[in-house]
């Protein structure tokens, strides 16, 4: 909790915030953190909620945070680079269109409270929004478990891109859109992504998605959600196709 008086959260809004905790595999100790988290201070405004009921603290918390854990694994993984070097694939692997890809790979802009203003106008895949929702989520984890398990989740779910980023020059590298470049120069050939079966209940389906270009499977992959599965399909795509990626 963030100080103050303990808010009753509605039971539709706590089934939302438990389906969320199984996409990124984490349980909040204090459900609250979470829900502040993906509260966007339009809003907090429109409902006339106290300025510490928003996502903004948290946002420069976990601003921090992800800087932080991503400079620790940059200082382990690369000892013969200087600091000047250390500093610059920071910059790079953290940015707000990184950030905003993290957030779409768990579908995170689903389940954050937006006004109305920024609900018709498309907040809800707006880089800046889902870029701060994110750190926003990062900073709820580190309060309520510590760095070791804020440090579990980002790196968890992301090392790979944060690999692949050092070379690329930014984190979360949205595979589609890599996969899409490559063959545009080799074929004219459309690419599709099909499902191929989802498993589980609705509170914790998995998907199983296919990649087919000129009737052939080229990658297939899992995810938490089709998006996520797409990306995934990408992903080994890109292996079989002889651009590795981590």
């Amino acid at each position: 909790m963030l100080g103050g008086n303990k808010v009753k959260i509605p039971y539709e809004r706590q089934k939302s915030l438990r389906k969320i905790q199984s996409d990124i595999n984490y349980k909040f100790k204090d459900i609250e953190l979470l829900n502040t988290a993906l509260t966007h201070s339009s809003y907090a405004n429109e409902n006339k909620m106290r300025n510490h009921e928003n996502n903004e603290r948290l946002e420069f918390l976990g601003d921090v945070v992800v800087n932080l854990i991503v400079s620790d694994y940059l200082y382990h993984h690369f000892p013969e680079l200087p600091e000047g070097e250390l500093t610059k694939k920071r910059a790079t692997v953290v940015c707000e269109s990184s950030l905003a890809f993290a957030a779409r790979k768990i579908n995170l802009g689903k389940y954050l409270l937006l006004g109305k203003g920024e609900e018709t106008t498309g907040g809800r895949d707006r880089d800046s929004i889902l870029g701060d929702a994110f750190e926003a989520l990062t900073g709820a984890i580190y309060i309520d478990d510590g760095l070791i398990s804020t440090q579990k989740f980002l790196l968890g779910m992301f090392e790979g891109e944060v690999i692949y980023a050092i070379s690329k020059g930014n984190l979360f590298i949205d595979y589609k859109t890599e996969l899409q470049e490559i063959l545009q120069k080799k074929t004219k050939s459309k690419i599709e992504y099909k499902v191929e079966k989802e498993v589980g209940p609705d509170h914790n389906k998995k998907f199983y998605m296919n990649v087919i270009v000129e009737n052939k499977v080229i990658g297939s992959g899992m995810g938490r959600n089709k998006k996520e599965a797409e990306q995934m399909a990408a992903k080994q795509a890109l292996y079989r196709i002889g651009e590795r990626i981590e």
